[in-house]
């Protein structure tokens, strides 16, 4: 950090906390289902991806979410999941970084405990968009269960969003 000036540090500082800003704020709009805060995380291009799902641009992710998020009424509190991310690593590369960030997601079990379901990483490529830090490639790799294990829980979910949202 020697030979950078106040402002240079300064400016290093806050793309660090706005950047875990994200992290908290995606976290965040997972635990209460707010698919405008989930996609305001993303820059125009965005993109989101597991495994062979590939989501690319706003409009593509808000129908993710919005599947997802559909059925939340105007009172959710929601009392059956909570998304955890743990241990950013950060690197900043002027306007643009790379970040990795642990995640755990739990649901409620029997007696109301929670119960892990997955954890995994994200694997973030970010970029300053209009003064503010966005996230423009979000990789989710799954590790416990693996992309393979969780496979078949997405496409399951995937089916239910589909059949939810055909005309009658």
């Amino acid at each position: 950090m020697s030979g950078r000036s106040i402002e240079e540090r300064l400016q290093r500082l806050e793309d660090l906390e706005a950047i875990r800003q994200i992290v908290i704020d995606y976290a965040v709009a997972l635990d209460e289902k707010d698919a405008e805060t989930y996609l305001a995380q993303f820059s125009e291009q965005g993109e989101w991806v597991l495994g062979s799902m590939v989501k690319k641009g706003k409009d593509e992710i808000r129908a993710l979410v919005d599947g997802l998020f559909r059925h939340r009424p105007d009172d959710f509190v929601n009392l059956e999941s909570f998304e955890i991310t743990f241990h950013p690593q950060i690197i900043l590369k002027g306007d643009r970084a790379t970040m990795k960030v642990a995640h755990l997601a739990t649901r409620r079990g029997p007696g109301g405990n929670p119960v892990p379901v997955l954890m995994g990483r994200y694997q973030d490529e970010l970029t300053r968009e209009d003064g503010t830090w966005k996230i423009l490639r979000r990789v989710d790799n799954p590790t416990m269960p693996t992309a393979a294990e969780y496979s078949p829980v997405m496409q399951t979910r995937q089916k239910i969003l589909e059949a939810n949202t055909k005309p009658v």
